[in-house]
């Protein structure tokens, strides 16, 4: 007969709870995968499934009940993982919608507001019209596939443990947010200097020509300027979206493996590469 004991139904319960935990997590946090229309029931059953796959690789767990003090910090500690490797990947998609709010405010098309689910706020049309762009670009290059990829490294990099973060986890992950403003200004830049250059091309043609309405004129032409920049400038996107999709992946892959090691303290020598 086979027998059962507490301590090898609790050590399976935690070979599957701790990993799911950390992939639930990411799923939650991460672009694509994080989408509030998808089904619950299907985000939980894709975490099921990755979980599956991946507990039979990851390392040792420690030997703790799930349900006790240290197996509950445990899990906790996991789940904000998960969340900070997708939450790094957010941060891309909120720089290219950064990019579409200030182009809307640039070409007089604040007021164009619509519901965003990602956000559940509202955002401006070319934000989301460029969020849709970003998403088709993030699944043509298997970004999603990346992601899951860095996410099974972690394990390895991070192994599941009771003991407490090193290396200031959050301020790592508060650095990383800096991106949104940045990436967001760079993509923005092309419409932004055309309409530059199309509202000092209207200043100069009203002061040269004082009879004409320039709030009649200058809103057409600034959002005809804007719409005709942005569409020339899809075809030369797909560089930087690979660009800035290829930082969020390595800063997701960073973070585990920078808080698995111990700070160092001032002064001391960098460690080598691996």
């Amino acid at each position: 007969m086979l027998f059962l004991s507490a301590a090898d139904i609790n050590t399976w319960i935690a070979g599957l709870l701790w990993p799911l935990t950390r992939v639930l997590g990411l799923i939650t946090a991460a672009p694509v995968f994080g989408n509030p229309r998808i089904p619950m029931t299907v985000k939980l059953c894709l975490g099921v499934m990755v979980a599956m796959v991946i507990a039979p690789n990851v390392p040792a767990l420690p030997a703790a009940d799930p349900l006790s003090y240290a197996g509950l910090l445990i899990l906790v500690k996991e789940m904000i993982i998960g969340l900070a490797m997708g939450m790094a990947m957010r941060i891309v998609f909120a720089a290219v919608e950064m990019a579409g709010e200030i182009s809307s405010l640039t070409m007089g098309l604040g007021f164009a507001t619509f519901f965003d689910p990602m956000s559940a706020g509202r955002s401006s049309a070319i934000a989301q019209f460029l969020a849709l762009v970003a998403t088709m670009a993030f699944l043509a290059v298997n970004a999603h596939l990346v992601l899951i990829e860095v996410l099974a490294e972690s394990f390895i990099t991070l192994p599941v443990s009771a003991q407490p973060f090193v290396g200031g986890p959050f301020k790592q992950l508060a650095d990383w947010g800096g991106k949104i403003f940045s990436a967001g200004l760079q993509l923005s830049l092309p419409v932004v200097a055309a309409l530059l250059i199309t509202n000092v091309a209207l200043g100069i043609l009203t002061r040269a020509a004082p009879q004409l309405n320039l709030f009649g004129i200058g809103f057409p032409v600034t959002l005809g300027v804007g719409l005709l920049v942005l569409a020339l400038s899809l075809p030369y996107l797909s560089g930087p979206l690979q660009n800035i999709f290829l930082q969020g992946v390595e800063t997701a892959r960073k973070l585990p493996r920078d808080w698995g090691q111990p700070a160092k303290p001032p002064g001391a020598a960098p460690r080598p590469a691996p």
